[in-house]
């Protein structure tokens, strides 16, 4: 657990980093002693030394030789020390894999934070002119008294709006979260931030296929190979490109593979067929298992408790129990397939942007005198004038704003969504300024890049890798994640955008270079992914019922969302789509359980 407090006190060490954590032991520092960092799995290293001291949690490598020895020899913490006092923040340029950082100089109330450059660790704090407390889980920080576990209005809205908090904010008042490649450097009550690492992006078109496509298959060979080193693993498989590509490539690097997918008895939802696919092509060892209702019932207390934020995607359930099967096989380690979609362009909203960006190069003229005035004359009688009416309504609206109209928070007006007060404190268009921060920081211009970078820090590193991190480590194993090896980042970066997507064809490039490596059905099928059946279970068992309307009416009392909504949300998940009201149910649902399992309220 990497948590410490850097304040108030500068004669002596021992006061002014002080430990804290629950459920693990904190980084320890006493002058003459060394520093003790304890965590999960043996990820973390500390360094004290003439008045420096590294907390270092995850899997560091070093892009500088002289760096790699010192971490070979005395730790990847000493190494960072040493890095450090030579190059001041510009080792953080030399650091390579998944990390949270903290630096310490008690002597001049020096504070360094920093998180890897796809945020596959996790690193919060609250900064004051007093000092500041950090943590890699925000339960470490907000347990400091100069704290306080006080939640914040804003940080529901947006867990409503995302169904997580999306970074730099959090569920707690004054405290934050680091982004990707971000750091913080506190010197004595006064802080800078900045980002240590930007993508190099390729926006011009390009060509070189056979060249890539060769380099393609060395890069994934040499990340599963980086990703497993001595250390006996399985992986995720869901039958997707990314879960069947990481296997094929753990079965050649390491002679075998045991592979560990998750099925569903509902009709739309099961993809056991794919993996099964997957294992006879690749020779895998398979363990199967289907996930029951009852499994979700069992499951949902364990997950609201083991989040430090309240966190809404459903996907965790499946994601746990496959993790458990790999604990229960006796594998330390599973790989698994996050990020090959945001690196590669794999996402279906990137084909069906492009799609509405081509309205975006008229001239604003045409657009605004002659389009627009002309749809909303249309009538909505015939299916082709309405759709030609919505077209328009939607492509009028600019990236990365249009991403959000599917949002189920725009299918009603605010005021009939929350109580009036609830509203009346938080700002609605902080997650949109969220997103278009991430959007526009990166110096890339294409829309698909864009898009990318955006995805990057919102699906991957306030989403999935969440999701997949803490459910490994409550099922007791590690992750580890191939897909986001820095050189196959970079790889993708540079390639053209219609490498990426080539009209509605997604991952063009990746699905090309890999047809002599990959099953045909795979390479063909639609993206689907670990989803949860439960708005159907929901509706049919009677537990998964009870155990989502008794969260929803408890729910009520809590003064955000109005009680009219919650009727009408029950309502139409019994008389209408229970696939899609399910969703909004269970994000409630698991707010309220994680409300209610940290005693917490507003």
């Amino acid at each position: 657990m990497l948590c410490g407090w850097l304040g108030i006190r500068t004669d002596d060490a021992a006061d002014v980093l002080h430990g804290m954590g629950q459920g693990a032991s904190p980084i320890v520092l006493q002058p003459d002693a060394g520093l003790a960092v304890h965590s999960p799995f043996g990820r973390a290293s500390g360094h004290f030394q003439a008045g420096l001291a590294v907390a270092l949690h995850g899997r560091v490598r070093f892009a500088d030789d002289a760096l790699a020895a010192i971490a070979a020899e005395h730790g990847p913490a000493a190494a960072v020390a040493q890095g450090f006092r030579r190059h001041g923040l510009d080792v953080l340029n030399a650091l390579r894999g998944g990390f949270a950082l903290a630096l310490m100089e008690p002597a001049t109330r020096t504070l360094l934070l920093a998180l890897d450059r796809m945020g596959i660790e996790k690193l919060g704090f609250a900064a004051s002119p007093q000092g500041v407390v950090f943590g890699r889980n925000l339960d470490s920080v907000t347990q400091h008294p100069a704290v306080g576990a006080r939640l914040s209005a804003q940080g529901l809205f947006d867990y409503l709006h995302a169904h997580m908090v999306p970074s730099p904010d959090s569920i707690y008042r004054g405290v934050e979260k680091l982004l990707p490649a971000q750091y913080l450097l506190w010197r004595d009550g006064r802080s800078e931030r900045g980002f240590y690492w930007e993508a190099i992006w390729e926006d011009a078109e390009t060509n070189a296929f056979d060249a890539r496509a060769s380099q393609l298959h060395s890069l994934l060979e040499e990340a599963v190979r980086a990703a497993l080193e001595k250390d006996r693993a399985g992986a995720f498989l869901s039958g997707g490109l990314d879960s069947s590509t990481v296997c094929g490539m753990l079965a050649r690097v390491a002679g075998h593979a045991d592979s560990f997918s998750i099925g569903f008895a509902a009709e739309g939802y099961d993809e056991m067929g794919y993996a099964r696919i997957a294992v006879r092509h690749f020779g895998l060892t398979p363990h199967e298992y289907y996930v029951t209702p009852a499994d979700v019932a069992a499951a949902i207390p364990l997950i609201a408790q083991a989040y430090d934020e309240p966190f809404g995607n459903a996907s965790a359930v499946p994601t746990y129990y496959c993790a458990l099967r790999a604990r229960e096989a006796g594998l330390p380690l599973l790989l698994a397939g996050d990020g090959g979609d945001e690196i590669f362009g794999g996402n279906a909203r990137y084909a069906k942007q492009m799609m509405f960006e081509h309205y975006q190069r008229l001239p604003s003229s045409l657009r605004s005198a002659v389009i627009e005035p002309l749809a909303r004359r249309l009538p909505d009688g015939r299916a082709v004038l309405r759709k030609a009416k919505r077209y328009v309504e939607q492509a009028r609206i600019p990236l990365p704003d249009r991403l959000e109209t599917y949002n189920f928070l725009h299918r009603d007006p605010l005021p009939e969504i929350f109580d009036r007060a609830f509203l009346e404190a938080v700002d609605t268009e902080r997650p949109l300024a969220i997103q278009r921060e991430a959007y526009f920081r990166t110096r890339a211009r294409h829309p698909i890049n864009r898009m990318l970078h955006l995805d990057w820090k919102q699906t991957l590193a306030d989403n999935d890798l969440r999701k997949v991190e803490r459910m490994a480590e409550l099922a007791g194993i590690e992750v580890r994640y191939p897909m986001l090896d820095e050189r196959l980042v970079d790889f993708a970066s540079a390639l053209p955008p219609s490498f990426k997507v080539r009209g509605a064809s997604l991952r063009w490039f990746y699905k090309e270079a890999l047809q002599d490596f990959l099953p045909r059905e795979i390479l063909t099928k639609r993206k689907h992914g670990f989803g949860l059946p439960f708005g159907v279970w929901m509706k049919a068992d009677a537990t998964l019922n009870a155990l989502a309307l008794d969260s929803l009416h408890a729910f009520r009392g809590r003064g955000i969302l109005r009680k009219a909504y919650l009727d009408r949300l029950i309502a139409a998940h019994e008389a209408e789509h229970s696939s899609y009201y399910g969703v909004m149910i269970w994000v409630v649902m698991m707010l309220e359980q994680w409300l209610a399992a940290h005693s917490l309220s507003l």
